[in-house]
């Protein structure tokens, strides 16, 4: 198709747009489609270019210890030690090249999340109702708008019902702005296009159908080459945390440094040159360089482990806060149970009707209510008027369409509970694309949230009528007559609660529908429904819960995460459910209505005994957020709509639905879930928790090494004895630890009580009195080992590069002992597992094993780094250090679980009898 030249498209009428992009009402053919997108190219902007390698690479050496290690180096080169710079360079740089691999890693792994977030769009081709990816939108195709969507391209309106759009993003409004399908003058500004919806704005309220006329860089977003948002970048708060005790550790050992080699220089009389390189030693040694990387990837692979398990991760602090959720708001429809609605029962006047068959497949029966339905045979539906009366409303009052894929499967576009509606007609026979095209719709009231219904304006038998389906105590409110055989009486309230608590009773989720006569209006309002409705009767629809939900709320009580439903459906309804999952207090549930009459101190209270909220708006969710926040929980809400959002960004982690949810809730979450399923939930907690040990662990793990080098060259120098390890040395062993033993711990499986545990709490430091303590405790036993073996090595052998050989040996081999060690914290790792169970720990010690043998009987390493050969009985005492270390730390953790069961006793024997530890 020939690219028309650019009219002003809010000026022109909705039918020369059609005209002029030639195309249709009911939208393009897909062959038509196929081939404007080979012309026109996908529908998104141009993608800001990705950081250049070598920027990357320099921005590695941006950082205060690599400063200092090039200041280092060009001191030891004024100072005449030309092997000493070049060996500093070199370590630099492999250092930097580590960072470098690491955070391209992390990116790479985020980046690649960033496909699994793209938009969808609702849209007509071929004469059907499809839903596409975004990008594959062209100019001509009729797109499909409701609430809470992301407008995909620029779009002149054909229709629009209550259309109102946020156009922050592109124009600065403040305010959702309202849109018409009328033409507007040319001259009108950007802002006051009321005919148009552009690119990247959201809907916040209303339906709309519209034609694309521009698309990507086409579009007006795209003309002024504004960025859709995406995953945040690498720093976290753990990160940034990390960075600053980094600059103020390092502070802390230059200064340690400059004191002990003056301390050297000026009290043991040693030459100047040296103690500077002692000092460089001291503080290099000391120093955790490779930690801020490590954990970078140790975060960015628990990214790409929940995407896995369908948890979509949009911001990287979330990873960090997973681990400390107490609490799981949850939403029923579609994330505790399948979202497979299926009409199961509907209520008329004349009474109860079974609806046979499940799924979306038209399969079924319609049986008499009451025990003997089945004795009874089908109802014939001529039989019936007001059946298929009430099927027809259901039908007309309704924008979900049921299709057959190629393989022969049944599907909805559109909301699974209209989609319920409409496979009940059409086991009824009715077709709802034949039934719509009698009776063309003229006006709508779209779903709302707060109105809790919809209506439709159709004409049937000559007559306007104004359909309503929606909650059924809402409508019971709007309604003062009911439809029955005799004509319209007077509706009793009291008999079709009744019949609503019956159904719910059942798990079913409940709807009711309404119509009434209405004079000819040129457009619906609210008025126009909310009184002098006919009720027609309730329909009962099933929807299962997961099998893997009722698993997972399992897992979150023994976790001590406590799963809370906010529904909109009827309270009896939702208790029914809850009770099948195995929800903890589902004595009674609380509803919207009674949330609303409660001050934040009366819902503070409640909410601890309260596992069910029905009838909830998007405002109530907001509501329990603050109060369980207010009690001290830590908090994960699910949301799907537009109006969730002030929820969802309240929350701790706000969680949105990938497959049901609108683009304005994914926009306002940390996370998204690829299967809307709440088991994926509770397996993104357990991820993060588990991330956050591994964090934990490589922290404890690599600071016993540093510290144990920096105590051994201060000790040295301050008394005045030769340097067991040479500054060169101490370099050597941070990078091969860094290299190797220091990534190992990133790839640990989860132990098996994580999801046993009480959450972790999230203003708890990161190194604790008990880390803390590891850490000295296992610098001190380092310590130890390289003093001893140096000094032995000396004594026998009288050669101090053997000496220093067998010191950095056993200090490397000690520290990949200790490396088993911390595979546990607390647990023994004196068993199969324990000892043998981690594939990534023995291949890193594989390594570092390889790396020392090199390092020890490879010419050239010895003569940069002043070492020797050690010959069999001096490896036997090597490992023998490793090993003596390995059992002394065992001995800790046996000691530490000891003293814990012995407090736990006691504890249990001064609680008062009657009463029971508290386990939430």
């Amino acid at each position: 198709m020939p690219t028309p030249s650019r009219p002003p498209w809010h000026a022109v009428t909705g039918d020369r747009a059609l005209a002029t992009l030639d195309s249709r009402p009911e939208g393009l053919a897909s062959e038509a489609a196929e081939a404007r997108l080979a012309e026109h190219g996908p529908n998104r902007l141009r993608e800001q270019a990705a950081r250049p390698g070598w920027k990357r690479l320099l921005e590695q050496f941006n950082n205060l210890l690599m400063l200092i290690l090039i200041v280092a180096a060009i001191a030891s080169l004024a100072l005449g030690h030309r092997l000493d710079a070049l060996a500093i360079v070199g370590v630099v740089t492999i250092i930097a090249l580590i960072g470098f691999v690491q955070e391209g890693k992390a990116e790479h792994a985020l980046e690649s999340i960033r496909g699994m977030l793209s938009p969808q769009a609702k849209v007509l081709r071929d004469g059907r109702r499809q839903t596409v990816p975004a990008e594959s939108l062209v100019p001509g195709d009729i797109v499909l708008l409701e609430s809470g969507d992301r407008v995909p391209a620029d779009l002149r309106l054909l229709q629009a019902n209550r259309l109102r759009t946020e156009e922050a993003a592109l124009t600065g409004e403040s305010v959702a702005v309202d849109k018409q399908a009328a033409p507007v003058d040319e001259v009108t500004d950007l802002a006051e296009r009321s005919s148009m919806a552009y690119a990247s704005t959201l809907v916040a309220q209303g339906t709309a159908q519209g034609i694309v006329v521009s698309t990507g860089v086409d579009t007006e977003i795209g003309r002024i080459s504004e960025m859709l948002r995406g995953v945040e970048k690498l720093k976290t708060p753990l990160l940034r945390q990390l960075d600053r005790a980094g600059r103020v550790l390092a502070i802390f050992i230059l200064g340690a440094a400059a004191i002990t080699a003056a301390i050297g220089a000026l009290v043991h009389d040693q030459p100047v040159s040296e103690m500077f390189m002692a000092a460089v030693g001291l503080a290099v040694a000391a120093i955790p360089e490779g930690l801020p990387a490590i954990v970078t990837i140790g975060l960015a692979l628990g990214v790409q482990s929940m995407a896995r398990r369908h948890a979509i991760i949009r911001r990287l602090p979330a990873v960090e806060t997973l681990g400390s959720i107490s609490t799981i708001f949850t939403d029923k429809t579609g994330t505790l149970t399948r979202n497979e609605m299926t009409a199961q029962a509907i209520w008329l006047p004349q009474g109860e009707i079974a609806v046979t068959g499940v799924g979306f497949a038209p399969e079924g029966k319609f049986l008499p209510g009451g025990d003997d339905a089945a004795a009874c045979g089908p109802l014939e539906l001529d039989a019936h008027p007001a059946l298929r009366h009430f099927l027809k409303v259901g039908v007309l009052c309704n924008d979900a369409e049921l299709a057959r894929d190629e393989a022969g499967a049944w599907h909805i576009h559109g909301d699974p509970t209209e989609g319920a509606l409409v496979v009940a007609a059409a086991k009824a026979g009715l077709d709802a694309a034949t039934l719509r095209g009698r009776h063309d719709r003229h006006d709508a009231i779209p779903f709302e949230s707060e109105r809790k219904y919809m209506a439709t304006l159709h004409e049937v038998d000559g007559q306007p009528t104004l359909m309503v389906k929606g909650a059924p105590d809402r409508l019971l409110e709007m309604c003062h007559r009911v439809r029955t055989e005799a004509g319209d009486v007077v509706l009793d309230p009291s008999e079709w609660e009744q019949r609503i608590n019956a159904l719910s009773t059942r798990g079913l989720r409940v709807l009711a529908l309404a119509e009434k006569p209405i004079q000819a209006v040129s457009e619906l309002d609210e008025t126009h429904a909310e009184e002098g409705l006919v009720l027609l009767g309730l329909v009962g629809l099933l929807d299962p819960p997961r099998e893997e939900a009722v698993r997972a709320v399992s897992r979150c009580l023994s976790a001590g995460i406590r799963p809370i439903m906010v529904t909109g459906d009827h309270a009896v309804t939702a208790l029914a459910i809850a009770r099948q999952l195995g929800f903890a207090n589902t004595e009674r549930a609380l509803t919207g209505r009674e949330v609303e009459a409660m001050s934040d101190a009366e819902l503070e209270r409640c909410i601890d005994t309260v596992d069910v909220f029905a009838r909830a708006a998007p405002e109530h969710k907001l509501r329990l957020v603050k109060a369980m926040q207010a009690r001290g929980g830590i908090c994960a809400m699910t949301g799907d709509g537009v109006n969730d959002g002030p929820a969802l960004k309240r929350a701790d982690v706000g969680v949105a639905m990938g497959v049901q949810g609108t683009e304005a809730a994914k926009e306002a979450a940390e996370m998204v879930l690829a299967d809307d399923n709440f088991a994926t939930i509770v397996g993104a907690i357990e991820e993060g928790r588990k991330v956050y040990d591994n964090i934990r662990k490589t922290i404890t793990f690599l600071l016993p090494t540093n510290g144990a080098q920096g105590l051994a060259i201060m000790l040295a120098v301050l008394a005045g004895t030769l340097l067991p390890i040479t500054p060169l040395q101490a370099l050597w062993v941070n990078m091969v630890v860094a290299v190797t033993l220091g990534l190992a711990l990133a790839f640990e499986p989860g132990e098996e009580n994580l999801m046993r545990r009480r959450p972790r709490d999230p203003a708890a430091a990161l190194l604790d009195l008990f880390l803390l303590w590891r850490v000295v405790f296992v610098s001190l036993l380092l310590l130890i080992a390289v003093f001893g073996m140096f000094s032995w090595l000396l004594r026998v052998e009288g050669n101090e590069a053997v000496a220093r050989a067998g010191a950095v040996n056993a200090l490397v081999m000690g520290s990949a002992a200790y490396l088993i060690n911390s595979r546990y914290l607390l647990r023994s790792n004196l068993s199969w597992q324990g000892l043998f169970g981690s594939r990534p720990v023995w291949i890193a010690i594989g390594l570092v094993l390889l790396l020392q043998l090199a390092w020890t009987y490879l010419p050239f390493m010895q003569a940069v780094f002043d070492s020797a050969a050690l010959d069999l009985r001096h490896w036997l005492l090597v490992i023998g250090c490793g090993v003596a270390l390995f059992l002394v730390v065992e001995l800790e953790k046996w000691l530490l679980r000891r003293n814990a069961r012995a407090t736990k006793k006691r504890r249990d024997g001064e609680r008062p009898r009657g009463t029971t530890p508290r386990t939430q």
